[in-house]
């Protein structure tokens, strides 16, 4: 390449890059325009006064905050119902994003031993299903475990319930909430809540776990089962320590996206076991019309996902070190 032919290349490799600026700065600009100025904004309103009577008005008060961890009437009494609100919100996201993981695994891993083209239909047909919106699936969800028209109105027309009366199972059901003095009854329960946040999540559940299970070299599979190894003990010694760390990371990423789950909550939940992001909505468009608590409830909610990040991100690392 002559010394004529590489200034040229450079010249044009200048030019591209003069072009190209533009468009990033405006890329950039878009996205803290959309994403970083909406936080800003629920951030210092969350410091502001509410006016009893009226709105609110911009302050520099930490009143929101302290009302969250210890109750309004500090220090004459103390109150932690938003943080019992905030335990139910991790109890419900915990146990929703596992169980959906532990059922997501088997099949997304089925999938993979398929042919490419069924796979293909499979995929499609779940990212299809992201399609539908959470109201969608919570009033379908609703219909199937309603007391009068859904599977407790089955279990009973078919006789499963006398039989559950008849064998002692259905004072275990009343026990757990899943049985009134009549009927089985699925509303409101935490397993009925549960249920309908991990089918939420499912779709997603696979479609994360799917990359890292569809890599697993067959043969790796196939050297296993011919040394003698049963199905459980080849996922257990060969597929789970391949796909530990998409595991853990799908279940990270569920919990974090359950953490704001709203309408299966309001259906499905005990009244008495409402979460944080129900307090939020509540406090910025329900009756209270609080908007500084709810920005701050949702800043600390924020922080609490931002916190579980962190945390795994530090586990992570500390998993690599060299021994």
């Amino acid at each position: 390449m002559t010394a004529i032919e590489a200034r040229a290349l450079d010249a044009a490799a200048e030019h591209g890059a003069s072009v190209r600026r533009p468009f990033a700065w405006l890329f950039a600009a878009i996205v803290i325009f959309l994403c970083l100025v909406p936080f800003l904004f629920v951030i210092v309103i969350s410091f502001g006064e509410k006016i009893e009577g009226a709105a609110w008005r911009w302050a520099f008060d930490a009143t929101n905050y302290r009302r969250f961890f210890v109750g309004a009437d500090w220090p004459a009494t103390i109150s932690f119902l938003y943080l019992q609100k905030m335990w139910y919100s991790l109890y419900f996201a915990v146990i929703a994003a596992i169980v959906a993981v532990l059922v997501a695994f088997p099949f997304a891993y089925l999938i993979t031993r398929q042919s490419r083209q069924a796979q293909t239909l499979w995929l499609i047909f779940l990212l299809s299903s992201l399609a539908l919106s959470e109201v969608f699936i919570v009033m379908g969800w609703d219909i199937l475990l309603s007391n009068r028209s859904g599977l407790p109105m089955v279990l009973r027309e078919t006789g499963v319930t006398d039989w559950l009366k008849a064998e002692g199972y259905f004072d275990t059901l009343r026990a757990w909430g899943l049985a009134n003095p009549r009927d089985v009854r699925f509303k409101t329960s935490d397993f009925a809540t549960i249920l309908t946040m991990t089918y939420l999540v499912f779709p997603y559940a696979v479609i994360l776990l799917y990359p890292g299970l569809s890599r697993i070299d067959p043969s790796m599979v196939e050297a296993a089962r011919t040394m003698g190894a049963g199905p459980l003990a080849v996922v257990r010694t060969v597929v789970l320590p391949l796909v530990a760390a998409p595991l853990f990371g799908t279940v990270l990423l569920l919990f974090v996206y359950l953490l704001g789950v709203y309408v299966a909550i309001t259906v499905f939940a005990d009244p008495a076991k409402q979460t944080l992001a129900v307090s939020v909505y509540d406090s910025v468009r329900g009756a209270t019309l609080d908007a500084p608590f709810g920005s701050a409830q949702a800043v600390i909610l924020l922080l609490t996902a931002g916190g579980f990040l962190g945390a795994s991100l530090w586990l992570k690392q500390v998993a690599e070190r060299p021994a």
